[in-house]
């Protein structure tokens, strides 16, 4: 883990910087989940962990995380989602050691966190994998055969996380299947599980985080972390239109004071 901690504003203002420059959107989910990147890559991530980025049209959170620890350039940050650029909308294997998989649709990054963790236990690793997965993630059939696997393994060096924003693409999460992101749920399924009210205080997902890796149980961990879409931006919060919509100059400039006013 790193011994700095980035400001969340400064986070925050590049994401908004990152999609504005190139018109694009997913603007919303990389708001609710930066706080989560913030604990994992600063306070809780250690150099032989893993982590994985299933939710991966919040490429530009992960981006602005390992832009802070200097892992990716300020001259590659500038060509996110641009031709020829190593930082495409959603994260390309291999090009930096922080990204070990390529994640795009939902689904598939529980499912390779699962395997890591299994490879980790073979070769008696010490270690953690972390997934960042969304609310719709667990919409997907994928997801629960990987929650079969990782109890019936007894992956307990596997941390999931859970953005629970309760929105995807075109709807509430709810009004798809159903809330597949309830802590009930998970625990019948095997998994050691906390879930937390506000998904956005930091100190909170540290303390809990830890709480699990400390366990003496045999279980696979899961935090349910309860967020807010477009998170620090008041016309985006909680909207089903900022999961794809980009920012005009007008909208740009009043996210950016919001940004500056909220975090100060």
């Amino acid at each position: 883990m790193l011994n700095f901690t980035p400001h969340k504003r400064n986070l925050r203002l590049k994401i908004l910087e990152m999609y504005f420059s190139v018109n694009a959107g997913h603007i919303g989910c990389s708001l609710s989940c930066i706080d989560l990147l913030i604990a994992i890559f600063f306070k809780l991530k250690s150099k032989n962990d893993t982590f994985i980025l299933s939710k991966g049209h919040a490429a530009a959170a992960l981006y602005s995380c390992l832009n802070a620890t200097g892992e990716i350039s300020n001259e590659d940050i500038l060509t996110y989602y641009k031709d020829g650029t190593k930082l495409p909308a959603h994260p390309a294997p291999k090009t930096f050691d922080s990204i070990p998989f390529g994640t795009g649709s939902l689904g598939h990054g529980f499912p390779l966190a699962a395997g890591v963790a299994k490879a980790k236990k073979i070769k008696k690793e010490n270690s953690f994998v972390y997934v960042l997965m969304s609310d719709g993630d667990t919409n997907e059939g994928t997801t629960w055969e990987s929650a079969h696997f990782s109890s019936k393994n007894e992956l307990n060096n596997l941390i999931v996380l859970i953005d629970k924003n309760k929105i995807q693409g075109f709807n509430k999460t709810e009004d798809a299947i159903g809330d597949t992101a309830q802590k009930e749920k998970w625990e019948l399924m095997g998994f050691e599980t906390i879930e937390l009210t506000d998904g956005h205080d930091i100190k909170g997902i540290i303390k809990s985080v830890e709480l699990l890796k400390h366990s003496t149980s045999s279980k696979p961990k899961l935090i349910i972390a309860n967020t807010i879409k477009g998170k620090g931006v008041s016309f985006m919060e909680n909207t089903i239109d900022w999961h794809y919509w980009p920012m005009n100059e007008q909208q740009y400039t009043e996210a950016i004071k919001e940004i500056n006013f909220n975090y100060a």
